[in-house]
């Protein structure tokens, strides 16, 4: 079964080998593929050296920061296009980690989509700032509520999904970016008839570099959640 783990980077130089060598002692026999947005800090250089050393490293290199959704696109068609058939998302900030991916290749078993929860077993969450676990936490249960996912972590992004799922989601529809991309992935693979299984995991807060999130993040996502549902009760859900 080939495997691919999706790592999208922007200025993540400090961290993209430690995550790298501590998923491969996880998990030998999987692929990895950094999608870079043209880091000022270099960090597809420091995955350049890494590819020398081992063929299972890829790298798809972006000319401008474009997001995360696209990103996350550009890493689903490459795997597609490579005959993978399970297919994971996660950080480069060493938030979700590594040591986790054979629990989500378990899962998937029994599943179409894994999703890595910080909420279904108690609140998760380590070193966040209170009132930033209060807006994730709010926007999930504002996200469930709106859309009726079955998740209590619908934003997260430490996933796996299997092939089929991503050959039936339209990704050139996908336009959402940031953590609202989670979000319309989940919702289109539950639309769709697709499994939807929540695992526990414990998110730590990057240690090293800057957070991503930001204002106009939080607010596209909740515009999203009422598009999304909109699409799918006057049947436009491409």
């Amino acid at each position: 079964m080939k495997v691919l783990v999706i790592i999208p980077t922007y200025n993540e130089s400090d961290n993209i080998k430690k995550v790298i060598k501590l998923l491969f002692k996880a998990a030998k026999n999987v692929d990895v593929l950094v999608v870079d947005d043209d880091s000022p800090d270099k960090t597809a250089n420091v995955v350049k050296k890494l590819m020398k050393k081992d063929k299972r490293i890829n790298l798809i290199e972006r000319k401008k920061k474009k997001g995360l959704g696209t990103a996350y696109v550009a890493g689903f068609k490459f795997a597609l296009d490579r005959k993978y058939e399970r297919i994971l998302e996660m950080d480069a900030d060493l938030s979700h980690d590594p040591s986790e991916v054979p629990n989500f290749l378990k899962a998937i078993e029994e599943a179409d989509v894994v999703i890595g929860s910080r909420y279904i077993d108690g609140i998760n969450v380590v070193h966040w700032p209170l009132r930033r676990l209060i807006l994730s936490y709010g926007a999930n249960i504002y996200t469930r509520v709106i859309t009726g996912l079955p998740l209590h972590d619908a934003t997260s992004g430490f996933k796996c999904f299997r092939r089929e799922v991503l050959e039936a989601v339209n990704l050139d529809a996908l336009h959402s970016g940031g953590y609202s991309f989670q979000i319309e992935m989940n919702f289109r693979a539950w639309c769709m008839g697709f499994r939807l299984k929540e695992i526990p995991i414990i998110f730590v807060d990057r240690t090293l570099g800057q957070s991503k999130m930001n204002f106009s993040i939080m607010v596209e996502a909740a515009k999203v959640v009422w598009k999304l549902k909109y699409q799918q009760l006057f049947g436009k859900l491409e």
